[in-house]
């Protein structure tokens, strides 16, 4: 393996990573706005109390939600820079190494594209519904 395959190969691992974080970092936003605005929604306050009882880090979330977007959208950004650098990057010329290094540009993308979903939809609930509705 060259030195310049293992670069790009490290390029790959952190894009992939940077794309699972920023799912991770996105779901946040689902935690904080989202599922409350969901559980209140549809009746279903009281459940919404016994998970505040039983998971009192709840609380948090919802009162920092202005830090847990910002810091979703970060990551979102980093991993869409990350991304955008790894899409033209080289694959193995090996035929197997190749097919998995298009597998995992696929998937990174797709854990991406449902992050940006995921904070969109949090964003809705968190900053847009309380608004017009």
């Amino acid at each position: 393996m060259t030195s310049h395959h293992h670069v790009e190969m490290t390029q790959l691992k952190h894009t992939k990573l940077a794309s699972i974080f920023s799912l991770l970092t996105s779901g946040g936003t689902l935690i904080c706005c989202a599922l409350p605005a969901l559980l209140v929604g549809i009746g279903a306050g009281a459940a919404m109390s016994s998970l505040v009882t039983n998971v009192p880090q709840l609380v948090w979330f919802s009162e920092h939600k202005v830090e847990v977007f910002l810091f979703a959208a970060l990551m979102l950004l980093l991993s869409g820079g990350l991304q955008w650098r790894a899409r033209r990057l080289p694959c193995p010329a090996d035929p197997l190494l190749a097919a998995a290094c298009m597998a995992t540009r696929k998937v990174s993308w797709r854990v991406y594209l449902f992050s940006v979903l995921i904070f969109l939809i949090g964003g809705f609930f968190a900053f847009i519904a309380p608004i017009i509705l």
